[in-house]
């Protein structure tokens, strides 16, 4: 791989984690039905799709023609649970799951080789799943980026604690040049990359609660242009409503997967 920020391939700039690191750069979702699953998440996001270059059990979601998720019919195969999981931009997936496990956290899956990088499925150590991936990313990046397609939030135990865990193992806040900048506002951790706010952390998550939408967990949010309308197609399409306000609803697909749906306008 080449560790350049941006490479010539004919017209098109490839982006590495080299030059974008420690911010999210990708959100998938595990499935044991890829067909299924794509049925579902057309019908309530409207959106298509295309193959991937990790193979078969692979798709790209793409909303307005924008790259906005992937999603792997690796579930079972891994025995992995069904879930929306944000993935964060390392230079070293080797380096990313050592930190993990020498501040507590665990390596669940990885680091796997997937072509044309490596990721690895891991948890902090309040047991919040998250991803790393080390190489090239999606093509289009700087647009999937200015779209902001997806936002995620971290429900956790500590803010403060799981921030001072990630910034380690990501580099936030550190002296590189383009690394995150970690903010703290109005008693939730900001995260900014380039000025752009990419994720919030917040505490009141319960470690032991029987509820998995209480216990620590990243939280994918997707912008829409009608939550009510996504809220009644996810109902007619088998999966359910968990909670709904004016601009944004918790969904959940029929696998058992949660999501938010939130008014573009909101950030």
């Amino acid at each position: 791989m080449n560790h350049d920020a941006r490479t010539s391939r004919g017209t098109a700039e490839v982006v590495s984690t080299h030059s974008v690191f420690g911010a999210p750069c990708w959100v998938s979702l595990t499935s044991r039905d890829l067909e299924a699953t794509q049925e579902f998440y057309s019908a309530v996001l409207g959106w298509r799709w295309r193959p991937a270059k990790l193979g078969d059990r692979f798709r790209v979601a793409l909303a307005e023609s924008v790259p906005v998720a992937g999603i792997g019919a690796v579930a079972t195969m891994w025995q992995m649970a069904v879930a929306w999981t944000p993935y964060f931009a390392v230079p070293s997936a080797d380096e990313a799951v050592a930190r993990v496990q020498e501040r507590g956290g665990t390596a669940a899956v990885g680091p796997l080789s997937l072509p044309p990088g490596r990721a690895a499925l891991l948890a902090d150590r309040d047991g919040a799943t998250f991803g790393v991936w080390e190489g090239e990313l999606i093509s289009n990046w700087e647009t999937w980026r200015r779209a902001t397609p997806s936002f995620i939030r971290l429900h956790t135990r500590d803010a403060f604690d799981a921030a001072m865990f990630y910034g380690e193992v990501l580099d936030w806040a550190s002296e590189r040049p383009g690394c995150c900048e970690v903010h703290y506002e109005g008693g939730e951790v900001v995260l900014r990359s380039g000025g752009d706010v990419v994720a919030r952390i917040e505490s009141g998550a319960l470690e032991a609660a029987p509820d998995p939408t209480i216990r620590p967990h990243w939280q994918v949010h997707f912008a829409v242009p009608d939550v009510e309308g996504c809220a009644r197609a996810a109902e007619l399409h088998g999966g359910s409503v968990l909670s709904k306000g004016g601009d944004e609803a918790v969904l959940r697909d029929p696998d058992g997967a949660q999501f938010t749906v939130t008014s573009r306008h909101r950030r």
